[in-house]
Parts: structure tokens; sequence; C-alpha cells
């Protein structure tokens, strides 16, 4: 009677949406595998959720308090549904006892049967993000204690000459510090917001790596990112870096030459060789990937799931560097993992030995103010901490949203400054027209012609198109996705710049939803529709990659959606000189680091458009956390 009264709570959250179908199956399906009490049961229905949301596990505390703020639901929601599973246990420790005595669930310690879920101390895992959990933090806690050693003699001589002199009252240089730091240890972490030169470093950090190799003309350093994007904008600014280097340096190093070795940029997925319609990678511990240094940008953006896998088929001799803004949103999927790793990056923690050490190598001295007795990897992670590029009032903007300073975001976008606006009290429409005159300039390009064969042209439309983007809170609804897209479409067409003559039209801008290794196109990838001049009728899709241009015919691309308007989470790794960010009259799923993520992506303008102006001030408040274990367990010895 119980467990009746328990489904059909289960079924009206699900009718109402608090709730995936996905997680009633999971919890009938553990029941089926033995005795499931309406505890285990409840259980399961709260970690398949959380699962949803991107947490990694279940924390019991969590459980015992009321997991319904995590969850999205109300206090009275939770309560219905822990009412019809009748008795739940009082706090941690009932749950723990409960769900140890469930046959379905493996107590770390106790035999393993290979049951699907795992307790860990106080947090209940899905068997495969405990595996993943916990391979990530044994290698990249092993990775960490390994310090290799420097001559810090060489290193010093190199890195002078690799960064410009004269930086005034802004001491230490922490790009300096960051490449030299990199060159001991086995995993690095660099992190830092917009224009602190994550980029500029590891262009630097390339170039002392091949300096202080004793054979660089055999270093294998691989480049990637987890979008074709991301991947095609960091080889773009690394080629460029080093080439301005090449012509600093001269002979004394052939840059260029080793730069071009490196081959391009590539998406995780692509690197280690991702088997379609399978979870499965073609390297892995038994195939490891052959390379010395792999350094990867937007790590933010990579979930739990991809760094195993990315972990197990690195080489142990091999030196991870992972480049990102910790403060981004964290990955669509389960998992925050640079979040994690580098959590306490801002306080520095360095030991007498690493500040010995950096002061030896880079000739910088770690303020007082960043010493501590931080674990082995904060020995190897540097935050990046003056911005060239945010100096202004979206600078401004961001480092106030960041720091959940309600009325200073306001002020900042109340200040009258053209780069930055804000449309309080708004409808639909205004950001209808900010698309037309946003997308009025590639549309034209478009018009006027000049031949989709000629790829300076192409190229030209679509750095038009690049320049201006609207990003979306959400996917659903007027403010979403697929309710502006589809605005944004009929406005284009009674202006006269798009002509719709079914899905395809010629100046459709598209989104690639799902990987697609046919045609090497991947998730997150955008491309624009336009003539194909060697078939009259037909359509390509063309992608922008770094400074090259390659298509697709329209017919071959399934998986792809209208991308006038793009969630905030899909921008990442992509910048835009005029960003408008649309929020939804309802924000209690917004929280800071999307706001901080959308206003990021503008270089030169940032637009903000709400029908609702408390929305923001919610959403600044309320911060992205997620269940995780990964610092735990990285700290245990």
């Amino acid at each position: 009677m119980k467990n009746d009264l328990l489904w059909n709570q289960v079924a009206i959250l699900t009718e109402a949406g608090e709730m995936r179908r996905l997680s009633g199956a999971f919890a009938r399906f553990v029941a089926s595998l033995g005795s499931g009490s309406p505890a285990l049961m409840v259980a399961c229905l709260v970690l398949s959720e959380l699962e949803g949301r991107g947490h990694s596990c279940l924390l019991l505390d969590d459980l015992a308090g009321g997991p319904h703020a995590l969850l999205g639901w109300t206090a009275d929601q939770w309560n219905e549904l822990a009412a019809a599973a009748g008795t739940l246990p009082r706090n941690a420790k009932g749950w723990g006892e409960q769900l140890t005595a469930a046959e379905q669930v493996w107590h770390l310690g106790d035999f393993d049967f290979d049951q699907p879920l795992v307790l860990d101390g106080g947090r209940l895992y899905l068997r495969r993000y405990w595996r993943d959990e916990t391979l990530v933090a044994e290698t990249i806690r092993t990775r960490a204690a390994q310090v290799r050693e420097v001559d810090v003699v060489k290193v010093r001589a190199e890195v002078g000459p690799l960064f410009a002199s004269g930086r005034g009252d802004q001491a230490p240089d922490w790009q300096k510090l960051a490449c030299t730091i990199a060159l001991r240890g086995s995993v690095s972490i660099i992190t830092g917001g917009p224009g602190t030169g994550k980029t500029y470093t590891v262009a630097r950090l390339i170039a002392l790596l091949f300096a202080t190799s004793g054979d660089a003309r055999h270093l294998r350093i691989a480049l990637a990112a987890p979008t074709g994007k991301a991947a095609a904008r960091l080889k773009q600014s690394i080629d460029k870096a080093l080439g301005d280097l090449a012509d600093k340096v001269g002979d004394a190093l052939p840059l260029k030459e080793l730069a071009a070795r490196m081959g391009a940029a590539r998406t995780l997925h692509s690197l280690l060789g991702a088997r379609p319609d399978t979870r499965s990678f073609a390297h892995n511990k038994g195939n490891p990937l052959d390379v010395d240094v792999l350094i990867v940008d937007e790590a933010s953006m990579v979930h739990l799931e991809m760094m195993a896998s990315l972990l197990a088929a690195l080489p142990s001799h091999a030196t991870l560097v992972l480049l990102g803004d910790k403060d981004q949103l964290a990955s669509v999927e389960a998992g925050a993992v640079l979040g994690d790793l580098c959590h306490d990056a801002q306080a520095g923690g360095y030991t007498q030995a690493t500040l010995d050490y950096a002061l030896a190598a880079s000739g910088e001295a770690i303020p007082p103010d960043y010493t501590g007795n931080g674990g082995p990897l904060a020995q190897q992670t540097v935050m990046l901490r003056h911005s060239r590029r945010f100096g202004g009032p979206i600078g401004q903007l961001a480092l106030a949203v960041n720091a959940g300073d309600v009325e200073r975001s306001h002020e900042v976008l109340r200040g009258g400054d053209s780069a930055v606006e804000w449309i309080e009290h708004a409808h639909q429409q205004h950001v209808v027209q900010l698309a037309l005159d946003g997308y009025t300039p590639y549309l034209s390009a478009v018009a006027d012609g000049g031949g989709s064969g000629d790829e300076a042209w192409v190229r030209g439309v679509l750095h038009r198109f690049e320049a201006f983007r609207i990003l979306c809170a959400v996917r659903e609804g007027e403010w979403g996705v697929e309710g502006l897209n589809d605005a944004i479409e009929q406005k284009l067409e009674s202006a006269g710049l798009i002509r719709r003559r079914g899905e395809w039209y010629v100046g459709r801008p598209v989104m690639v939803t799902r990987n697609d290794y046919g045609t090497g196109v991947f998730n997150g990838d955008i491309g624009l529709t336009l003539n194909d001049p060697a078939r009259p009728g037909s359509l390509r899709v063309y992608f922008l990659e770094g400074d090259k241009v390659r298509s697709v015919l329209a017919t071959r691309l399934r998986n792809v959606e209208t991308a006038y308007a793009m969630t905030v989470h899909k921008s990442q790794g992509s910048e835009f000189r005029h960003t408008v960010m649309a929020l939804p009259r309802d924000g209690k799923m917004i929280a800071r680091e999307l706001v901080y993520t959308g206003i990021t992506r503008a270089s030169e303008k940032f637009t903000l458009v709400s029908p609702a102006s408390a929305v923001l001030g919610e959403a600044i408040l309320r911060r992205t956390l997620r269940a995780s274990g990964l610092r735990e367990l990285i700290a245990r010895p």
C-alpha cells in the first residue's frame, strides 16, 4: 500500500514536469533487483534527478535535510513525496544504515557483488559515476604528487626572454609563474577569467617546453578542447602567439617549425577516438595516447566521464595542462571537475618549497598572502589575476556578478556606458528587434552575393555572423531558444532578409546537436547555410575553423537546430563583439555562474534583456553547487 502511494506521488511529480520519467523507471528497476524499501526508492529517485542536474552523487546530509532546493522543488512537493513513502530516516546516519542494509547497494568495505549503487561514506552514487570519480581522484592525486627535477638555472635563462618586461606594479607575473610551475608537474592547472591571458601563457609554456627539452623536435605536444569551436580558437590563438614569439626569439628556437609539427587542435572526442553510438574510445589504458604533453582548453566544460576517459588514456610519463575559468558554468553532464580541482585557487596555499622553486626558476616572488599548506595539487595550480580585456564596464559587471554583489551589478548596468545596456521590463519584441539589427550585416552580405565558391567571401560572411549572438538561459518558452528562434525567423522573413522554403534556406544558421563522425562535425559546431556553387539549387553548411572554412551538404546534416539564439551553455568557448542575454520571467533555476558566463562572451558590448528586474538579482545570489566527492577523494592520504 505504501509503495502504491509512493508511485502515485511519483506520477504526479512526473506529469507536473518536476521529475523525469527516467527517474521513476530507474527506481522501479532497482526495486526489481531485491527487496525495494520505500527509503531506497526515494533515494533512487532523488539520485537520478540530481544526476540529471549535473550532480555526481547524493549527499546523505542533503537527503536527510530535504533535497527540494537542489531539485528545484517546493518544500511541499518534497514533503508530499516523503509522506507517501512512509517513515523515512531522520538523519544521515539513519539513511546510511538503511542503504547499507539494501542488497542493491555496495557499501565500501563490504564484499562487492557489482550492485548498481555505491555508498562511499556519506555519498550515494550510481556505480559508473563512483568509478569515474574515483579514477579521476586517484589519477590526479598520483600525478600531483610527482614533482620532477627541473634545471632552474636553464629555465630562468629561457623564460625571461619570453615575457615582456616593465610590468609596473602588477607583480608578480603570474603568467611567468604558471609556466615555470607547470614544468615540474605531471598535471598542472592554469585558471583565470576572460582577458587574463590563458592562451598567451600556454603559448609561452609551449615555447619553454621546446627550449628546455633535450630533444625538442621529437617532443609530442597535443592541443584539445571540448568543442570544435573552442579547439579552433585555441589553435588560432596559439599559432599567432608562437608566431609573434618566433620573431622575438629569432633563430635560437625554430618555433614556427615546431608549432607546425603540433598539428591542429582537436576535440576531446576526436583526440580519444570516439566510437559511434558507444561510450567507449579507441584510446584507453591499454592503448594510450601518443603524446608527451596534452593541453586542454575550456576545461570547465569537461564532464566527469570525459575526464576519467582522458586520464585513463594519458601515458604515465605525459604532462596534462588544464586551462579554464573555474567560475564559468560547469559541464552540461555530471560533474564540476575543474571547479573541484582548483576550488581554492584564489587562496594559493603555496608551501615554502613551491615559493623557493618559483623564485629560483622564474625570478618572481609569490606574495605572502598566497602562502599556506595546500595539498600537492595546489602547488601545481596557478590563478591568473590581471585581466587585460575586462577593465571596462563589461569586466566590472562580470566581477560584480561573480562576487555576488547585486547592488554593484545594477549600478554598472544602469551606469549609462554604451558598452553595457539593460532593457528592463522587456517584451520578446525587444530581443527580436536586437536580432534584426545584429544579423542584418551578415544577411545583407549573403544577399549581395560574392559567390559561395569564394572562400574569402564565405569567411567574411561567417565573421560577420560571429560578431553578434543572442544567448538564452532556458530552452523552452517565449524567452527560450525555441521561442526566440521562431520569432526571429518570422521577423527576418518579414523584413525580406531571409526566404524560408521549408527547413533549409539560404542564410540559416545551424548548431550541430550530436557528434557526426561521418561528416566530421561535432556537438556545438555552428555553421551558416549558403548556396552550393557546384550544385545549383543545393545548399551547403559552412563552418569556420580558425581561418579555414569547410562545408557539408545540408542534406547530410541530420542533427541540427536553428541558431539565431542559443543557450549560454552552448556558447562556452565562443566570443562575440555584441552579446545579448535574455533572461526568462521565472529564474528559479538560473544561477550566478550562468549570468557570469553570458557576460564574459561579450568582447565589446553586452545587452541584458529581462521581463522582470528581480530575476537578475535572484540569479546573482544563487550559486550552482554540485554534489561531488572529488575534492575529498583527492585529499585522502
